[in-house]
């Protein structure tokens, strides 16, 4: 792995909203991810989302680097409590290219997760709005994601309009964390 894929922020930070900066309470930061957010405890608040598994930083940094080399494509985002040097909710926006809409952009939000501690402080919404952000700066002509029946009002509130249905196939021998292990 290059020196330049393994350090600094995922992609560019003119890619951040001001304005959702300038809703957040003092001490707090929306920005990149970055590779020091695993000792920060970015896997931790995504373990409140979803199955994370044990990572190792090498693991970590593996995925990191693969990301960076795409960061026309993949936006992490995250926010951090800067005094606790604390992650405290994160989000992606994946930039899928389409035949359709003459080679349009469509932005797949993902992974959307505010620590247990910190919710009710409007930081869900405004991990929302970056990501909206990020999928208008990239030229998205649309931005979709798939939700809970239960956060439906939520994203509603975000702007979003109810539509369709999710389908999903899970192929668990393809999920590291529920395939046995294979004996060498």
């Amino acid at each position: 792995m290059s020196a330049a894929l393994a350090s600094g922020p995922l992609f560019d930070r003119v890619y951040i909203s001001q304005d959702v900066q300038a809703q957040l309470k003092p001490g707090f930061v929306v920005r990149p991810l970055e590779p020091g957010d695993y000792e920060k405890g970015f896997l931790d608040v995504l373990s409140q989302l979803t199955t994370v598994g044990k990572m190792s930083k090498g693991l970590f940094m593996e995925r990191y680097s693969y990301l960076k080399a795409h960061n026309h494509e993949y936006f992490t985002i995250v926010i951090e409590d800067t005094k606790k040097q604390l992650i405290v909710g994160a989000g992606t926006v994946l930039v899928e290219r389409k035949f359709v809409h003459m080679n349009g952009l469509v932005g797949h939000i993902e992974d959307i997760v505010t620590h247990s501690e910190y919710r009710g402080l409007n930081l869900g919404k405004l991990v929302i709005e970056t990501l909206k952000y990020i999928g208008k700066m990239t030229g998205c002509y649309k931005i979709i994601l798939d939700c809970n029946d239960k956060n439906i009002p939520f994203y509603e509130k975000c702007g979003f309009a109810h539509k369709e249905f999710e389908m999903v196939l899970y192929i668990d021998e393809n999920d590291a964390v529920k395939a046995p292990k294979a004996k060498l």
